[in-house]
């Protein structure tokens, strides 16, 4: 029997769109509206875009030992967060691969832990499953919130009209609680596209007022699942399920910064020490195919012609000037910025090179 697709509060606005619906993660999402995935990128990058990503799975944590406990179960630090402070992080298997990726919100009575939706379920097994000598309260109030994510350059000019929260202080990475449109949210900027924005988590019986507040600014375009896959993959932000996955350490992924060996025990710990000291057999690089070719997750990669591992997240982005970019693990030893192999492109080997990342960063667009 089919699952059951969930649908998130702004069904009937993604319709109402003309969206193209999907599914994803357990949910009917947009991956496009009608202006298509390369003009919803555009306006991102130029002006401002509106998510629905109320997909996404908030764990609440509460009581004595709720840091000590947080920091237990991923490997950045909490500890070093100040409350209205937001850090990403990863929650690991004891072997050091990877369960997921998250944020880690510091308020002054609670920790929320913000998951990825296809993932929810096995987090919070996992999650929970580490709660038992802590005296810790865990809710998983994913279906009693709504995320809608405004980011582009002009975020904030859409969305400062709309609440008397001061948008300036909030820091990248900070968040504060307030209004907007007279609704109550979480006003975080944070999000995943690598321009300037806001993530607001609310209240689902209010989903609707403050859609239809941001979208009378005619300057907001609606933006799906596409648009926002190809614009985080420009500025090399991971995905889980293609990037990142239980096989992956966050050392392999290039995620050293995420993980603080020197805090207190945390699960993956040893065996991360372990990796660092006998060294890395693999790494995740950015690639460009240097002939023509579309890299599709899944495709075989090939090292001095012998497969090793797939393509992991690949596009060609019209925003780069139509150049064909992909992530993919590579031996250690034939990872440097100008190492060259192949990928197998429906059976023919196709010339890539591994080259700096991120692809994009503000000012760096090829016509």
């Amino acid at each position: 029997m089919a699952e059951q697709l969930k649908r998130t509060p702004f069904y009937a606005q993604h319709v109402a769109a003309g969206a193209k619906m999907v599914p994803f993660a357990g949910y009917e999402m947009p991956v496009q509206y009608p202006a298509g995935i390369t003009a919803e990128h555009k306006a991102v990058r130029e002006g401002a875009g509106l998510f629905d990503v109320t997909h996404m799975g908030e764990f609440e944590v509460t009581g004595a030992d709720a840091l000590a406990f947080v920091s237990h179960v991923t490997s950045n630090d909490p500890g070093a967060l100040a409350v209205g402070q937001v850090q990403y992080s990863s929650f690991l298997h004891p072997s050091g691969g990877i369960v997921d990726d998250c944020l880690v919100y510091r308020f002054a009575d609670k920790i929320m832990l913000v998951v990825n939706a296809s993932n929810m379920q096995k987090d919070w097994q996992h999650v929970s499953g580490f709660a038992g000598t802590f005296d810790v309260r865990l809710v998983n109030a994913s279906d009693d919130t709504a995320l809608l994510a405004l980011q582009g350059p002009k975020a904030q000019a859409v969305l400062q009209p709309l609440t008397r929260t001061p948008l300036d202080p909030i820091g990248y990475y900070k968040f504060a609680t307030g209004e907007v449109a007279g609704v109550p949210c979480i006003i975080s900027r944070t999000g995943y596209t690598g321009e300037d924005g806001f993530e607001l988590y609310h209240d689902p019986v209010h989903a609707t007022k403050l859609w239809d507040a941001i979208t009378a600014n005619k300057g907001v375009t609606l933006t799906g699942l596409g648009a926002r896959d190809s614009l985080r993959l420009e500025v090399m932000y991971p995905l889980y399920g293609n990037d990142l996955d239980d096989e992956t350490t966050p050392l392999e992924a290039g995620l050293n910064w995420i993980v603080k060996l020197k805090k207190s025990d945390f699960v993956g710990k040893a065996s991360l020490v372990e990796q660092k000291a006998k060294g890395l057999r693999r790494k995740l690089v950015g690639f460009q195919l240097t002939e023509k070719g579309f890299p599709r997750h899944g495709m075989p990669v090939l090292v001095d012609g012998k497969p090793f591992g797939v393509v992991r997240s690949g596009t060609v982005s019209q925003w780069l000037g139509g150049r064909a970019i992909g992530t993919c693990y590579l031996p250690t030893d034939k990872s440097a910025v100008g190492a060259r192999f192949a990928i197998d492109v429906r059976g023919k080997a196709v010339d890539a090179e591994v080259v700096a990342t991120p692809f994009w960063t503000k000012g760096s667009r090829r016509a």
